[in-house]
């Protein structure tokens, strides 16, 4: 019968022993997950306000393009007629569209916020969860540490009836000691316990929609400039597409990294005014887009100093599509794959702006940026590794493009 005994009781032992050691690691997992949601509650508030100022300088700059506009047309009426009526009536309009325009702005800051509360509520409940399981797993630890240092007859004598040895089911064990063992196994449940971050709501889903119709005045004839290419790019006779060379893609480096350093610029640079231009990523799955400020030097050294550059980045792993912002690196959420992005350079109030033009809506602008010097619109794509690639990006020529307009 001592055998027996002794070996039900080192059953037990290495029973709470896995126990314990599953603990041990779920409570990690629930250490990390608390840290991560507490993280998290820091950066949803920063990332709020940076949408904030994203929302209130598009609206800034829409109403400048919007007040431009109407300067333009009144100047086009008084050349043609001195008709007073109309001129009102062209006012009243403008009054009509900047009331519109600062209403949906306002909705835009309202859904912002409200997105912003449902996000922190779901991260608090789930940092209490967290903080929870990990109170629990510790109280836990704690009893299981204790039970697997005792000895034989009192680990067994805590069991209830049900699993006990037979040759124990007579013995008269206190019923305090029973319970305690019987917390043991009703931690099942605990350690049964699935533990997941929050799900929030990405902020980048609060478009701003619609483009300016300044933007088709503004918009650049732009060409690429053979000379800054990169030697894996070909370009075409007109100077409006791109698309990787075959035979010269090198497969060589980190198979793991990206690499974007086939680049060409674009023969246009701006120092001052407005200026708007379209390009075609459907056909690439890794492409960049966006301001290049320096000097290029050489052919195909061009646009290396990621300084210098703001991008648009986007890429496809599998059927998911993901955007990045450049600087500071930012994902951005996608909600089905992009054709045709816009890109707005105010270069007096220092802001790129990047849409989504099939959706008309904004992707991502930046403001205040302290430009220097000459500014040229940068085009990239990735050199896979080892396999040949049938990306090409085409700069979009728009029916207005003609249009002179005074910047």
């Amino acid at each position: 019968m001592v055998c027996g005994i002794q070996e039900a009781a080192e059953n037990y032992r290495k029973l709470f022993q896995e126990i314990l050691n599953t603990s041990r690691e779920k409570l990690e997992a629930a250490k990390s997950i608390l840290t991560d949601e507490q993280e998290r509650m820091a950066m949803i508030q920063e990332e709020e306000q940076n949408f904030k100022k994203m929302i209130e300088s598009e609206y800034s700059m829409r109403l400048r393009l919007l007040n431009e506009e109407c300067e333009q047309n009144l100047q086009r009426q008084q050349e043609c007629v001195s008709d007073l009526n109309l001129r009102e009536t062209l006012l009243n309009q403008v009054i009509k569209l900047a009331t519109e325009l600062e209403e949906m702005f306002q909705e835009m800051l309202q859904r912002l916020g409200r997105v912003g509360r449902e996000n922190m509520e779901k991260l608090k409940e789930s940092e209490a969860r967290a903080s929870e399981q990990v109170r629990s797993l510790l109280k836990l630890i704690v009893e299981l540490e204790k039970k697997c240092g005792e000895g034989t007859l009192a680990l067994l004598k805590c069991l209830d009836l049900e699993i006990r040895p037979p040759e124990l089911r007579e013995m008269n064990f206190c019923c305090a000691e029973a319970a305690q063992l019987s917390f043991l196994f009703r931690s099942k449940s605990l350690l049964l316990e699935h533990l997941e971050p929050a799900h929030i709501t990405d902020l980048s889903l609060c478009h701003i929609r619609g483009l300016s119709s300044m933007f088709r005045v503004l918009q650049r004839h732009l060409t690429l400039d053979p000379e800054t290419a990169h030697p894996c790019l070909a370009l075409s006779e007109d100077l409006r597409t791109m698309r990787l060379r075959h035979g010269q893609q090198d497969g060589a480096g980190n198979p793991e990294r990206l690499d974007f350093s086939a680049m060409v610029l674009a023969a246009e640079s701006f120092t001052s005014g407005r200026h708007y231009w379209e390009v075609d990523v459907g056909k690439a799955t890794r492409w960049q887009v966006g301001i290049y400020h320096g000097s290029a030097d050489a052919k195909g050294s061009t646009a290396r100093v990621s300084g210098e550059k703001v991008l648009l980045t986007g890429s496809v792993m599998g059927t998911e599509w993901t955007l990045w912002v450049f600087p500071p690196l930012k994902r951005l959420f996608l909600e089905k794959k992009l054709d045709t992005v816009g890109v707005f350079l105010d270069c007096e109030h220092g802001q790129i702006s990047f849409y989504n033009v099939t959706e008309t809506s904004l992707i991502y602008n930046f403001s205040h940026c302290a430009f220097q010097g000459a500014l040229r619109p940068v085009f990239s794509l990735c050199i896979p590794n080892g396999d040949t690639s049938p990306d090409s990006l085409t700069i979009l020529h728009g029916p207005s493009c003609d249009a002179t307009v005074s910047p």
